[in-house]
């Protein structure tokens, strides 16, 4: 079965063409980072007209990247949910109307899920069980994945998600967006013991994040040392970067003790961060675990996800109805 996915929950536009759940024939990805750079980070209204004017550009990409016209798609996968309503609606009414002309099966699958299959997605995936670390711009959860269609939700931020530290506190130091990356890039020119801001662990023992406390002490810090931010900025990225990674990594490798389980991965567009991939394989290795990364291409939103969880979900039956409508936060 060749799965059609569709990806637009936020500020990028994406279509992408799966065999069977776990093999990408066409992945293709338009981004918006010059549309929302000069705003310091997404603008709900300017992401969801350019959906509207790269979906089907960007579809027919991966069709022809792919070698295959429309009779070659059997079925239609579009991320429903959660991500910003107005975005999420362009690819998801797309997805519906696309389906209903070819006269094929279409689903909408959960995003959060769809970044933990895109490990499967990888020559060697993870053997279940493992617990991932899903931490996203959105998003920041544990998660043990039992089977492939069975996940539970151990733990969340109870406010700011990692990646929207990062860029938040990017746009307080002036580098841009998205901050992610260009924080990872800084922060190699940085000392990372210079300059100590706090660990938000919450309780030790538990498997929630939160963030907000760091951008606050971010903030507080460059207000107190203006006169030498300046020349101290890619310390300040670099401390700042090394707090939130002590925290995921810790609460990552505690909570895969507290299930019993000696494979952890990690999943979402922080996965991405070369700082957190490092650590993560010196602190696991040291437990005697197994770690599994996604590959770069498959950090971020992207369509290849959605259509290997849309492939499984299709494959146990499940059919969107034509009244199913988008959600914007994970129930």
């Amino acid at each position: 079965m060749i799965v059609l996915g569709i990806e637009s929950s936020c500020d990028e536009t994406a279509a992408a063409l799966v065999r069977d759940g776990n093999r990408i024939l066409a992945s293709v990805v338009a981004s918006q980072e010059e549309v929302h750079h000069r705003f310091g980070g997404v603008v709900p209204e300017l992401a969801s007209r350019r959906h509207l004017e790269s979906i089907i550009p960007v579809m027919r990409q991966a069709l022809a990247q792919a070698d295959i016209g429309f009779t070659g798609i059997d079925g239609v996968a579009a991320t429903q949910g959660p991500g910003l309503i107005g975005s999420l609606l362009v690819g998801f009414s797309f997805a519906k109307a696309l389906a209903f002309s070819l006269e094929v099966p279409w689903v909408g699958v959960n995003h959060l899920e769809g970044h933990i299959h895109a490990l499967f997605l990888e020559a060697q995936p993870p053997p279940c069980p493992f617990v991932t670390l899903l931490a996203s711009g959105g998003h920041t959860g544990l998660y043990y994945v039992n089977s492939l269609m069975n996940m539970e939700l151990l733990g969340q931020t109870r406010d700011d998600a990692a990646g929207e530290a990062f860029d938040k506190v990017a746009k307080m130091l002036a580098l841009g967006y998205p901050g992610g990356a260009v924080i990872d890039r800084l922060s190699r020119q940085g000392n990372p013991d210079r300059i100590r801001f706090p660990r938000p662990y919450i309780e030790k023992d538990s498997c929630d994040f939160s963030f907000s406390g760091i951008k606050t002490a971010v903030g507080r810090y460059l207000r107190e040392h203006s006169d030498r931010c300046t020349e101290n900025v890619a310390d300040i990225a670099a401390g700042f970067q090394e707090a939130v990674v002590d925290v995921l990594v810790y609460k990552l490798i505690r909570a895969a003790r507290m299930k019993g389980c000696r494979r952890v991965a990690l999943a979402g567009g922080v996965a991405a961060n070369s700082r957190l991939r490092e650590r993560l394989r010196l602190d696991a290795g040291a437990e005697q675990m197994e770690v599994y990364l996604p590959s770069l291409q498959l950090c971020g939103d992207n369509a290849a996800m959605v259509a290997a969880l849309g492939y499984r979900l299709l494959a146990a039956g499940k059919r969107g109805r034509l009244d199913d409508d988008v959600f914007s936060r994970a129930g």
